[in-house]
């Protein structure tokens, strides 16, 4: 039996995004502890399944973890991006794509970092690298290339989260071409690094500019928690003006009484076309 689906899967020239942090494999903790990816993993798996997304930005993802979501996404599915240490292991900030409908024209992967092509590389406060993906895609249903960015801001140092705003702005301000930005921000939708994004017209939240919204507006870092409506909403899906934002959802379904990551997972139908949907 197949789970229902929030959104599910969408008829061209719609497409269907989702960003999602799904919280990174950690080592050690109390066999009854809800953070446990071997209780996670089957949770994750039936949101995805269900889903089906075209386009997913995904972040804290280490190397098992992003196997993991390919396959659970199916056949179609591939992913660009790596881990962001050194090494290129580690958690990474990959994007799922499904490849019957887009295929990638080029893409590249930089630390948020005065010397961006140097990975596993720190600075503006931050203690642990951060880095962004952001690539070219053809839609192949409808002939639209676009942009795509994912990225994940550092959760300690103001500083570096908005440095890292700056970095986004340049890299969406360099492409002509429609813009999809997907993160975990670590900061809530009405500060510093949020504003310098969406200052000026340069990206809108698909949150504010849906023509429907299918859930409440919760705080998206559920920590295992009833989802709460005064809480920060840290998970972004941005783009540009010319994106017509259909519909916007915060995914706080819960499976067998458990949630598949700490985060809650963001969706958006869009149309980068600019068409409205017919009333």
């Amino acid at each position: 039996m197949t789970d229902s689906a929030l959104i599910g899967p969408v008829a061209a020239p719609d497409l269907h995004v989702m960003s999602f942090n799904i919280r990174r494999r950690l080592p050690h903790l109390n066999p009854r502890s809800p953070d446990r990816w071997v209780h996670r993993r089957p949770l994750l798996k039936r949101l995805l399944a269900a889903e089906r997304p075209a386009l997913i930005g995904v972040q804290e993802a280490l190397f098992d973890q992003a196997n993991f979501v390919r396959h659970a996404l199916g056949e179609r599915y591939r992913s660009i991006g790596y881990g962001r240490e050194t090494n290129k292991g580690g958690e990474g900030c990959p994007i799922f794509y499904d490849s019957h409908r887009l295929r990638v024209l080029e893409w590249k992967q930089t630390a948020l970092f005065e010397t961006p092509s140097q990975p596993g590389s720190t600075s503006w406060g931050n203690r642990t690298p951060r880095v962004v993906v952001d690539a070219l895609f053809h839609d192949i249903a409808t002939g639209i290339d676009f942009q795509a960015v994912n990225t994940h801001f550092d959760h300690r140092s103001r500083t570096s989260r908005l440095r890292s705003a700056d970095v986004l702005r340049r890299i969406v301000s360099a492409s002509q071409l429609p813009t999809i930005v997907t993160g975990d921000f670590n900061t809530d939708a009405s500060t510093a690094p949020y504003d310098r994004l969406t200052g000026q017209g340069l990206l809108l939240d698909s949150w504010d500019t849906a023509e429907e919204r299918l859930t409440d507006g919760w705080g998206t870092f559920l920590n295992y928690r009833p989802p709460q409506g005064n809480h920060k909403r840290i998970d972004w899906i941005l783009v540009t003006p010319g994106v017509t934002v259909l519909k916007a959802a915060i995914n706080v379904k819960r499976c067998d009484g458990g949630w598949p990551s700490d985060h809650a997972a963001i969706q958006t139908v869009v149309n980068l076309a600019g068409i409205a949907s017919e009333t």
